[in-house]
C-alpha cells in the first residue's frame, strides 16, 4: 500500500518521534477536536497525493465555499517583482489555503508564513513557511522569518497573516478584533522595489468559539480543525487594496510600519461601506461656446492698470467685478463648468454660475498671447458682503452655520472658492504658483485681509471612505468649536482607523492609506496640499448642496504665521513689509 494511501490527517503529523502515551492521548484529541472527521473527508474525497493546488480546490469545492471577490483581488497582485501580501485572520486556517491558491494562480513563486498547524495537510507544505506564532521564543521561528526576507528580496511573493494567531473577542474594543501585527511585515515592506498589498477577509468563527476563547486562549487554537469544517457553505468576501510602493513607507520604525500595514486592511473592511447619493445631475447641458477674445482682451485692457496684480511672460494675474468685466466672468464660468465636470461637480448647466459672481472679486490668470483665461478665485471680501447683505452674502453660509466667535465674521477675511486651472495648466506648478502669487498680491495691495478662509471641493472620485480618511486626519477637534456643517457626511470611521490615529500621528501615513484604496493612486487633493504647506487650520466638512453633493473641507490660513519662505516666495520682498505691518498692529 503506498503511503499517500496510508497517510492519516492527526496532530501526530506535527510531533516527532512521539512515545505511545502521547500518541494515544493525539488520538483522543484527534476525535474531540474533530481532526478525525476531517481525516475521513480526506480518504472518502481521495485528496491524498494530490498537488496543492488541486488540495485546496477540492477542500474548497467540499466545503461549498462562496467565494467572492476572486477576480478583483487577483487583479490587484503585481505579476513580477517583491511584493508582500497581509490579511487579517479570521477563521484561523482556511483564508490561508484560499488565498494561496487564488493568489498562487497570478504569482506561482508564492510563499505562506503559517501556522504550523496548517502541517497536517501534507499536500499544502509547499505552499508554506512554518512559523510558531504562540511561542516567540520558538528556536524554529527565527529561520523562517529569515527565509521570508530572502525569498522577498529575491523578487518574490509572500503571504502571511502577521496577527500570528485567529481573531478574537476583545474586551476593550468590545467586539471581534485581530492581535498586534508582528513587526516582521515592516521589515519586509523596507525591503527594496518591495509592493505592499493590504487584504481583509470577512467572516467570523462560531459564538462558542470567542466563549470559550476568553475562558482560556490556547482553547481557540483546539477548536480551528472544527470551526474549519463548520464553515460549510459559507460566503467569504475577500477584499484587497491597491498595491503600494516601497518607497511611500516610513521604515525608520517597523513596529509602526506593521501597524500602518494593519489599519491599511482594515480599510479594505467591506462592511465599513458608503454609497455616494446618485447624482443630482443626470443630464449635461452643452457647454457655452467660448467668449469671442477680441471681447475678452477689450475688457481686460480696460481694467485699471492697479488691477493687474502679476505679469511674468506671457501671463497676467487681474482681479475685477462682473460690472466690470461681465464676458469676462462669462467665460470665467464657462470653465469652471468645463473642468469641475471632469471631476464629477459640473452643475450640467452651459455655465458654473450664481448670483455670488455679481458680489464677488474674481482673479483670473490671463494669457495675453492667446487672448485665454488659464485659471481663477472666486473670492469674496466678509466685511464688504457682510455690510451689504449679512450672512446671506456669504456663499459659505449655506454650507456652514458660523458662531459669532468664527474670524469671518470677528474681522476682515477672505473667502476663497470655485478655484480651478484650465486642463493644460493642471499639474502644472506654474499655473498654482501663479494664483497663489496673485493672492499674496492682492492681500499686499489690502493687508487688511490677512485671513483667509474657503473650502477644498473633495470629488466624489475619491472613494467615500478615503474622504472620511481625509477628514478625520487633516480636522482637529480644537479647530471645531465655532462652526459646524449643515449637511454633514454621515459616515463614521472605522474603529480600527479611529484606534490606529490614537496610536500614533497618521497624517504622515496618509499617502500610502489613500493609495491602497483610489485606483489610480491619487493621494491628498493638489490645493489641500497647498493649504497645507501654508499652515493651514482645517475646520468642518460639509456636503455642498448647491454643488452636485459634493464634499467641502473648510480651512483657513492666517498669512502672517504662513512660513516666510513661502511669503517670499508668493509676496517677493513685499513679504518683509507685510509682516511688518501687521507687527505694528
Amino acid at each position: 500500500m503506498s503511503e499517500a494511501a496510508t497517510y492519516k490527517i492527526s496532530i501526530n503529523n506535527l510531533i516527532k518521534d512521539a512515545a505511545w502515551p502521547t500518541r494515544v492521548i493525539v488520538r483522543m484529541l484527534d476525535k474531540a477536536l474533530g481532526i478525525s472527521r476531517m481525516n475521513k473527508l480526506y480518504h472518502l474525497h481521495q485528496m491524498q497525493g494530490l498537488s496543492k493546488e488541486d488540495f485546496a480546490d477540492k477542500l474548497i469545492d467540499i466545503l461549498k465555499l462562496d467565494i467572492r471577490g476572486i477576480q478583483a483581488l487577483q487583479e490587484k497582485i503585481p505579476t513580477s517583482g517583491p511584493v508582500v501580501i497581509a490579511s487579517n485572520h479570521p477563521f484561523g486556517g482556511i483564508e490561508g489555503v484560499i488565498l494561496a491558491r487564488i493568489i498562487g494562480q497570478v504569482r506561482p513563486d508564492l510563499q505562506v508564513l503559517a501556522n504550523k498547524g496548517l502541517g497536517i495537510f501534507k499536500e499544502l507544505r509547499d505552499y508554506f513557511i512554518f512559523t510558531n506564532p504562540l511561542s516567540e521564543k520558538d528556536p524554529t521561528n527565527g529561520p523562517s522569518l529569515r527565509k521570508c526576507i530572502k525569498h522577498v528580496g529575491a523578487g518574490g511573493a509572500l503571504l502571511l497573516f502577521p496577527a500570528g494567531r485567529v481573531s478574537y473577542y476583545q474586551a476593550e474594543k468590545s467586539g471581534i478584533s485581530e492581535h498586534t501585527w508582528n513587526k516582521i511585515v515592516g521589515r519586509l515592506t523596507s525591503i527594496n522595489n518591495c509592493q505592499y498589498v493590504p487584504v481583509f477577509v470577512n467572516g467570523t468563527n462560531s459564538k462558542w468559539f470567542y466563549r470559550l476563547g476568553r475562558v482560556y486562549y490556547r482553547i481557540r487554537m483546539l477548536l480551528l480543525a472544527r470551526e474549519l469544517l463548520n464553515k460549510t457553505g459559507a460566503v467569504i468576501n475577500l477584499n484587497a487594496g491597491y498595491p503600494v510602493e516601497q518607497k511611500y513607507f516610513k521604515h525608520e520604525n517597523h513596529v509602526q510600519s506593521a501597524d500602518l500595514c494593519r489599519g491599511m486592511s482594515y480599510l479594505q473592511d467591506s462592511s465599513w461601506s458608503y454609497n455616494w447619493p446618485p447624482d443630482k445631475v443626470t443630464h449635461m447641458k452643452p457647454l457655452l461656446s467660448p467668449v469671442d477674445t477680441n471681447l475678452l482682451q477689450a475688457e481686460i485692457d480696460s481694467l485699471p492698470i492697479e488691477q493687474r496684480l502679476i505679469e511674468n511672460k506671457n501671463y497676467q494675474v487681474y482681479y475685477g467685478y462682473q460690472h466690470q468685466m461681465p464676458n469676462t466672468v462669462t467665460e470665467i464660468a464657462r470653465l469652471r463648468e468645463l473642468v469641475f465636470r471632469e471631476f464629477n461637480e459640473g452643475s450640467g448647466e452651459p455655465l458654473d454660475t450664481d448670483h455670488f459672481d455679481a458680489t464677488y472679486t474674481q482673479l483670473f490668470i490671463f494669457n495675453k498671447k492667446t487672448c485665454q483665461i488659464m485659471g481663477a478665485y472666486r473670492m469674496g471680501l466678509t466685511d464688504k458682503l457682510l455690510e451689504k447683505d449679512g450672512m446671506d452674502g456669504l456663499y459659505l453660509h449655506k454650507m456652514f452655520d458660523f458662531a459669532p466667535e468664527f474670524m469671518n465674521r470677528k474681522f476682515p477675511c477672505i473667502e476663497l472658492g470655485r478655484s480651478f486651472l484650465v486642463p493644460e495648466f493642471q499639474g502644472s506648478f506654474q499655473g498654482l504658483l501663479l494664483l497663489w502669487k496673485g493672492i499674496c498680491a492682492f492681500v499686499f495691495k489690502y493687508p487688511q485681509y490677512r485671513m483667509l478662509y474657503g473650502t477644498v471641493s473633495i470629488s466624489k472620485l475619491y472613494q467615500p471612505k478615503s474622504v472620511k480618511l481625509i477628514e478625520s486626519l487633516l480636522i482637529k477637534s480644537e479647530y471645531t468649536d465655532n462652526v459646524s456643517p449643515r449637511d454633514s457626511f454621515n459616515f463614521d470611521l472605522h474603529s480600527e482607523i479611529a484606534s490606529l490615529s490614537e496610536q500614533q500621528d497618521l497624517f504622515e501615513n496618509i499617502g500610502p492609506m489613500l493609495m491602497s484604496l483610489e485606483h489610480d493612486g491619487k493621494g491628498i487633493p493638489t490645493l489641500a496640499k497647498q493649504y497645507i504647506k501654508m499652515g493651514a487650520k482645517f475646520h468642518a466638512l460639509a456636503i455642498d448642496k448647491s454643488f452636485n453633493d459634493t464634499p467641502g473641507l473648510l480651512l483657513s490660513v492666517d498669512m502672517v504665521k504662513s512660513p516666510k519662505r513661502l511669503l517670499k516666495l508668493y509676496m517677493g520682498d513685499n513679504f518683509q513689509e507685510f509682516l511688518d505691518y501687521w507687527q505694528d498692529k
